[in-house]
C-alpha cells in the first residue's frame, strides 16, 4: 500500500474540476495534469485559465520550473508523461447525448489511457459524476483489460465525487467537505488520508464506492427537483397574478422552508445528473416519475420565458415581427464563462422563431465558441 511520502499524482482532465484539484495537490505533491485539448494545455502553460477558476498568479506559483522538485504542477497533452505516476485521479466530463442518455466515453477513454501505465500498488480515483455502479462495473473492467492486473490484488480504485461550484470564489475545492471511498477498507483509508491532506473542510468516508456514487448523483437531483417545484409555482402564480418572489419571501419566514428561486437550470451538473440516476433506475426496472417530471419542467423553462416575453410585448402593443431584443448573459449562471447546457439558447431560438431579432451580450464567454454551437 502506498503512503503519502512517495506519491506522484496524475490528474486526468483539466477543466473546472481538474485544474483546481491539481493546483491544490501540487502545493504538497508532485502533480502531472493531463488533458487531450492542446489549446487548454497551451493556455495553462502561459498561466492563463479561461474558466476563471484559478488566477494567473496562483498558476505561476505552482507550475513546475524544476523537474526534480517533489512538489509542483506540470501540464501536458502527452499521455506518456503520466506513466510514472502511482495515483491517477479522473476528472473528465460525463455528459448526456441529445436523447438525455449518459455518455460514458470520456470516462472510459480516460480509463483506457490509464490502463496502459497501471502497475502494482497504483490507485485510480474517479471524481466524475456517474450513476451507482459505473466505477466498479464499467471503469474497472477497462482498467483490468488494458493492464492485465486484478482489482484489489494488484491495484485499487476509489470514488470521491467532485463538488466544485463554477464561479464560486467562497466555496472553493479545499473548503467543501469531500466524500471519499475505496475498493477495500485499506484503500478507502488511504484515499481518505490523501484528500484530508489538502481539504480544510474535512472528509466523509462512505461505506462503499456505490454509496459515494449515489450520494453525488442525488445531490444535484434533489436541487433540480426543488427548482422545478418553484418553477411550477411561478407558472401557477403568474396565472393567478401573484408575485412569486413575494410569496417565497413570505413563506421563507418559516424556519424549515427551503429557499429556492425559480429560474433556468443549465450547466454540466444539475441539468445532467438526474438523467444518470434515471438511466440506472430504468435499467433495474423502475420508472422514476418525480425525477423526470422535474427535468421536463426545468428543460421547458427557456421556452416558457420566451413565450411570456412575447405575451408581454403583445400586451404593450409592441410589434413582434422584426422587433429587437437584447439578452444580457449567455452562460448558465452569473459570473462564470461556462455555457454548457445553457438554457439561454432555448430563449434565443424561441424568440427568433417568432421573428424577433435577438442579440446576446456576455463579456465572460468566448463569442467564437458560442457561434459554433448557435449555428
Amino acid at each position: 500500500m502506498l503512503n503519502l511520502d512517495n506519491i506522484k499524482i496524475a490528474i486526468i482532465g483539466l477543466g473546472y474540476v481538474g485544474l483546481p484539484l491539481a493546483v491544490e495537490f501540487s502545493k504538497k505533491y508532485r502533480v502531472i495534469g493531463y488533458d487531450i485539448n492542446i489549446e487548454r494545455i497551451n493556455e495553462l502553460l502561459k498561466s492563463n485559465d479561461s474558466t476563471l477558476e484559478i488566477s494567473k498568479t496562483t498558476l505561476e506559483n505552482v507550475l513546475m520550473t524544476d523537474s526534480n522538485s517533489n512538489v509542483g504542477l506540470s501540464v501536458t497533452n502527452n499521455s506518456e508523461l503520466i506513466k510514472d505516476c502511482n495515483v491517477y485521479i479522473v476528472t473528465v466530463p460525463t455528459p448526456t447525448d441529445k436523447y438525455n442518455r449518459p455518455v460514458l466515453e470520456p470516462l472510459l477513454n480516460a480509463s483506457k489511457t490509464i490502463s496502459k501505465f497501471l502497475v502494482k500498488t497504483n490507485f485510480v480515483i474517479y471524481e466524475s459524476t456517474v450513476y451507482p455502479g459505473v466505477t466498479e462495473e464499467e471503469c474497472v473492467k477497462v482498467l483490468q483489460d488494458g493492464s492485465n492486473l486484478k482489482l484489489n490484488i494488484d491495484f485499487f480504485v476509489g470514488y470521491s465525487p467532485e463538488r466544485i461550484n463554477p464561479g464560486d470564489k467562497v466555496h472553493t475545492v479545499t473548503k467543501i467537505l469531500k466524500i471519499t471511498s475505496g475498493s477495500t477498507p485499506e484503500a478507502a483509508d488511504f484515499i481518505d488520508l490523501l484528500y484530508r491532506s489538502i481539504i480544510i473542510a474535512g472528509t466523509f468516508k462512505a461505506s462503499s464506492i456505490k454509496v459515494a456514487e449515489a450520494a453525488k448523483v442525488i445531490e444535484n437531483t434533489q436541487r433540480d427537483i426543488n427548482i422545478a417545484f418553484v418553477n411550477e409555482l411561478s407558472k401557477i402564480f403568474s396565472l393567478l397574478e401573484i408575485d412569486t418572489i413575494e410569496v417565497l419571501l413570505a413563506a421563507s419566514t418559516k424556519w424549515n422552508f427551503l429557499n429556492f428561486k425559480p429560474g433556468l437550470v443549465g450547466g454540466h451538473c444539475i441539468g445532467v445528473d438526474p438523467y444518470y440516476l434515471a438511466q440506472k433506475a430504468q435499467e433495474v426496472g423502475y420508472h422514476p416519475e418525480i425525477i423526470l417530471a422535474g427535468r421536463r419542467i426545468n428543460d421547458g423553462m427557456g421556452k416558457y420565458v420566451a413565450h411570456e416575453t412575447v405575451k408581454l410585448m403583445l400586451k404593450k402593443g409592441i410589434k413582434i415581427l422584426k422587433s429587437k431584443a437584447l439578452i444580457l448573459g449567455f452562460s448558465f449562471k452569473e459570473n462564470c464563462p461556462d455555457f454548457r447546457n445553457t438554457k439561454v439558447i432555448d430563449i434565443y431560438k424561441e424568440l427568433t422563431s417568432f421573428g424577433v431579432h435577438v442579440d446576446i451580450y456576455d463579456p465572460l464567454v468566448d463569442a467564437e465558441e458560442v457561434g459554433h454551437i448557435m449555428n
